[in-house]
């Protein structure tokens, strides 16, 4: 009986001092990579990274390193590896199967960082929403919205659709229609549009404004007024032109459109 006692003793103290060591290795690493991982963003050349680069990065670095930490914790438990690496295969298979949608996502900002159909900063148009970009995740990509929305986006989605970049290109064009009654004196229609636009100074004078009759119907005419200016400047302009447009064609005499109003007998 004694015997007894001193063999789970000993078991007891064994796996006891394991545990010990291995929440202590788990501890200190922990520590070790929160320390490398800033010791990494404070180097030159990781801080001179693209912010896209940047984010993405420094996850895998972290997710890398967090590997290494739970294989070490499992060799200080005694588990011998080779009985892990079964498991870990005959799981994997399932894990895979299970995370399609993570690993699909994983791929997705992978091939973003690649390909670079937009950076940090940019203003995107996809999926069924737009946004600023915020950060470029490992899994996700967060845009926040005009009105202060925080949006996260699978990059996995991303990839599967269509990416409209509106901040790749340095100049916009603003497109608007503007309509007034059938009658009216087209040159003077299309002369006071013109004239809106270019009083107006952050819309650019090359290419020059345009404005022509572009359609109509048995009560009204259209008009399409294209108007280039600044990325930046896209909605200052937008809100402007519709604003000031619509003035100027009231002060200048022109009606808006007759209203048909349809009763029933």
């Amino acid at each position: 009986m004694e015997e007894f006692g001193r063999q789970v003793l000993s078991i007891i103290t064994t796996a006891g001092s394991k545990i010990l060591l291995a929440v202590l290795v788990y501890l200190v690493g922990r520590w070790i990579i929160t320390k490398i991982v800033e010791a990494c963003e404070k180097i030159k050349g990781f801080q001179s990274l693209d912010p896209t680069v940047h984010t993405f990065a420094v996850n895998f670095i972290k997710v890398a390193l967090y590997v290494v930490l739970i294989v070490s914790i499992i060799g200080i438990l005694g588990v011998p590896m080779a009985s892990v690496i079964a498991v870990l295969a005959s799981a994997g298979m399932a894990v895979g199967l299970a995370l399609q949608g993570a690993l699909s996502n994983l791929a997705g900002g992978i091939m973003i960082l690649i390909f670079r159909p937009f950076n940090v900063g940019d203003y995107i148009v996809t999926a069924g929403v737009e946004g600023v970009v915020q950060a470029i995740n490992l899994f996700y990509t967060v845009l926040t919205s005009v009105d202060n929305k925080r949006i996260t986006v699978p990059n996995g989605a991303l990839m599967g659709a269509n990416v409209i970049n509106c901040s790749a290109e340095e100049n916009r064009r603003v497109d608007l229609v503007f309509s007034c009654a059938k009658g009216e004196d087209v040159l003077k229609v299309q002369d006071t549009l013109r004239g809106v636009m270019n009083a107006n100074e952050k819309v650019l004078k090359d290419p020059e404004p345009f404005a022509q009759l572009s359609g109509g119907t048995n009560e009204a005419m259209e008009f399409t007024t294209r108007a280039w200016c600044k990325g930046a400047d896209y909605w200052d302009v937008y809100f402007a032109l519709t604003q000031d447009c619509t003035i100027a064609l009231g002060e200048a005499g022109v009606k808006a459109p007759a209203v048909r109003v349809v009763t029933d007998k």
